[in-house]
């Protein structure tokens, strides 16, 4: 293996791990609050329809990127509305959305693109831009740094979430109903709304993350596009240790058996093509159950809360 090979596979590295990433802090947030958001899947998948829909009928690849993640949003809401205001299962919640985002995704693609189940394809300058290209010819550099612009709105959504934690008074509210919603409620911080701004918040980052696999990775909807992705995501947020730093560290080794299982795939190994398919997931699956044990979820997390004025 060369260098400008090896440079490839670190910035396939990074590409593959930004949709994981962008949703997975968005699920890091929400089970911060307190409450649980496995419908990461049906929110990826309908973010990654909007954003190809929109991207391809206005050609803005930067509207599409947010049409995306409201469309997310608005699935965060519908959480939120049975989780937060009907004490409903958040674990039922989030399989309902899980079904109900890849079937109506299917429904509007075919509905917007007369039977289609596929979006056609978005020209290569609709699509999110690549930076750093002009600066240099030089290919390991090109390789490893000219990445879509969300892969660095990614990284840099792990910083602003960290500060907005750690070193903010709201960050700290969101922390405080995810421990121990009745003490924080008795400081005059209101639950349901911290709660309700959280689970929208997770809902919008999955549908960007969604977005960017349809406007960046690919070029295009597909009912086989997300594949799991969003169950890696909630993945990282357990490995992660429900924080900032740790999801980033899960995406990019889930981005990193990606990267490899391409490379295999186009080397000269003769291993079959769905081994060579299965070999991120299993990864994935090994290091949560390698690193579980460790993580420490937030005290109320799953657990329902009715304030005085949901009941």
């Amino acid at each position: 293996m060369n260098l400008v090979m090896l440079a490839l596979i670190i910035g396939n590295t990074f590409s593959n791990a930004c949709p994981v990433l962008l949703t997975g802090l968005g699920g890091m947030i929400s089970e911060k609050s307190g409450v649980v958001n496995i419908g990461l899947e049906g929110m990826m998948t309908i973010g990654a329809l909007m954003g190809a829909t929109v991207g391809y009928y206005l050609g803005n690849p930067w509207i599409a990127f947010l049409a995306g993640g409201l469309a997310g949003a608005v699935f965060g809401l519908i959480h939120a509305i049975i989780s937060v205001s009907f004490a409903g299962d958040q674990t039922i919640s989030g399989i309902a959305i899980n079904t109900l985002g890849p079937g109506l995704a299917l429904f509007l693609a075919r509905l917007f693109f007369d039977g289609a189940t596929q979006t056609p394809s978005i020209p290569l300058e609709n699509k999110i831009p690549r930076l750093f290209r002009s600066l240099t010819k030089n290919q390991i550099f090109l390789n490893i740094f000219g990445q879509y612009a969300t892969v660095y709105i990614s990284l840099i959504m792990v910083l602003v979430l960290y500060l907005f934690l750690y070193k903010s008074k709201w960050g700290l509210r969101v922390i405080a109903v995810g421990e121990h919603p009745k003490a924080a409620e008795t400081l005059n911080i209101n639950v349901t709304k911290t709660r309700y701004l959280a689970v929208i918040f997770s809902g919008f980052m999955g549908g960007l993350g969604g977005a960017s696999m349809a406007l960046a990775v690919v070029s295009s909807f597909s009912p086989t596009l997300i594949a799991g992705q969003g169950y890696i995501a909630l993945v990282t947020v357990i490995f992660g240790n429900w924080k900032p730093q740790g999801v980033l560290v899960g995406s990019l080794f889930f981005g990193l058996a990606q990267a490899i299982a391409t490379y295999l795939g186009g080397s000269n190994l003769t291993l079959p093509i769905e081994f060579i398919s299965m070999i991120p997931y299993i990864a994935t699956l090994l290091i949560l159950i390698i690193f579980q044990r460790r993580s420490k979820a937030p005290k109320a997390s799953g657990k329902a809360y009715l304030t005085v004025e949901n009941i």
